[in-house]
Formats: C-alpha cells, sequence, structure tokens
C-alpha cells in the first residue's frame, strides 16, 4: 500500500527541515512525499531541493490559498491512502505510517484518524495541549468536532467519490470536506487512541481569536452547506472540553 503524504508550505524555511527528515525516516518503505511550495521568498525552495531526491513531487508556485495548494498535491497524488502533514509538524516517531497502514489493512478501512499534541514553538518536547480526535462521531458535526486534520489517512477513492477541498474556505476547508465525507456516514473508520503527530501551535487555526472567530464562523457555514444541523452554542460548546486538555 503506497501512501502519499502531502505538504503544503509557504516561507517554511525554519521547520521545514524537520518535516522532511520526519517522512523520509518513517520505516514503511512505500511513501510518496509530494511538497507543493508557495512560491516562498525565504530560503525554503533551496532546502527543499537540497533534500529533492527523497521527494516524489515538488511543485513551487503561487496559488490562492492553502486548499488550492492541497488540492495540486491530491491531484498529483498515486497513494492508496493520502494524508497532508504540515511544514511545522513531524510524525510523532518513525513506525506512524507502517502502524496506520497495518490497521487500515486489516480492518478495511476507508478512514483513519488519531491524536496530535500541540508545542510551541522552540519548545518541541513540551507538549502543551492534546487533541484527542476520539470525541469525533459523525453525529458530533454540528458541534465543531472532526478529527485531527495532520492525524487524518483517507483512501484516495474517498477523494474521487466525494471531491476534494471547497478552496472557497479560509480556514475552515478541512471541516467541510470531513462533514461532506462523513454526513452520508457510509464510510468504514477507526480511531487510532495514540498521538501520531507532533504539532505547532500558531497555524491557521491556532494563530488568535481573530482566526477563532473565522473558524467557527466557516465550521458553522460547512454544516449548513452540508445540511447538518447547527448553531454557535452548539459549536462553541466544544471548548470546554478544549480547556480540559491542558491539564
Amino acid at each position: 500500500m503506497r501512501v502519499s503524504v502531502i505538504t503544503v508550505c509557504f516561507n517554511s524555511a525554519a521547520t521545514i527541515t524537520k518535516t522532511l527528515h520526519s517522512v523520509a525516516s518513517q520505516t514503511w518503505a512505500d511513501i510518496e512525499h509530494i511538497v507543493i511550495d508557495g512560491a516562498s521568498t525565504d530560503a525554503t525552495l533551496a532546502i527543499l531541493h537540497q533534500h529533492r531526491a527523497q521527494l516524489g513531487r515538488l511543485v513551487s508556485e503561487p496559488d490562492k490559498g492553502v486548499y488550492e495548494a492541497m488540492n495540486k498535491g491530491v491531484a498529483l497524488a498515486t497513494g492508496d491512502v493520502i494524508a497532508f502533514l504540515n511544514a511545522d509538524d513531524v510524525y510523532k516517531d518513525d513506525s506512524v505510517i507502517a502502524r496506520v497502514v497495518q490497521c487500515m489493512q486489516e480492518d478495511h478501512l476507508d478512514v483513519l484518524f488519531g491524536n496530535v499534541a500541540f508545542f510551541h514553538p522552540g519548545r518541541p518536547l513540551q507538549v502543551v495541549r492534546t487533541y484527542d480526535s476520539g470525541r469525533f462521531t459523525p453525529a458530533r458535526l454540528g458541534w465543531g468536532w472532526m478529527p485531527a486534520h495532520p492525524a487524518l489517512f483517507v483512501r484516495r477513492e474517498v477523494f474521487e467519490h466525494y471531491g476534494k477541498f471547497s478552496e472557497n474556505y479560509k480556514i475552515a476547508g478541512d471541516f467541510e470536506f470531513v462533514a461532506r465525507i462523513f454526513k452520508p456516514r457510509k464510510l468504514k473508520y477507526k480511531h487510532l487512541a495514540e498521538v501520531l503527530v507532533r504539532m505547532q501551535t500558531g497555524g491557521l487555526s491556532t494563530a488568535g481569536l481573530k482566526a477563532t472567530y473565522l473558524l467557527n464562523l466557516e465550521i458553522l457555514r460547512a454544516c449548513r452547506q452540508n445540511g447538518i444541523r447547527t448553531n454557535w452554542l452548539m459549536v462553541l460548546s466544544k471548548y470546554f472540553f478544549k480547556v480540559r486538555e491542558l491539564f
């Protein structure tokens, strides 16, 4: 089983090397690492060319946003399973993808997802919060719950059947995709109850109050677009559980 790992980046020179090493050091042999760079102006592209031999595909060109870039990666992917690893994130250990593949093969899964441990920039070994994707079920979409996207592994056939990411979203296109594929409740999925990815804070969805407001506004729109009952109170209630993750 081939796994396509897609990394989208822009001006990520400070962190991209660790992400590249994390993918290259995986024990599973059949991995296709696709990097979509948004025409970086720092040293990102030079670093990527230094590691070109380990990359399946490398594209560097302007894009209209992160979801257009992710869709470019999906279009290029040849793997049976597609995953996304941000340019400042790493897999928890070298056998993550091997364990994911084994589980997906044994249980004939369409989707598998795990947990994510957050750390602050410059302190990668100090976990400040763990996102438990096990709280997600399709019934909780209207409450704003989704599996942690960097720890989400999806068979390519799911993209072929349901489509790629909507480029009309700035920050919640991954939630809208999850809502679209899980709403029919036809997918066979499983939560792997362990941390699969170590994720740096400060990304699109963790960048302050303004980003949080936009995220929830787009979650509401995504639910309504997919016929999922929701409201502000339902969506905001999830923050009670997120606060508990800090303790």
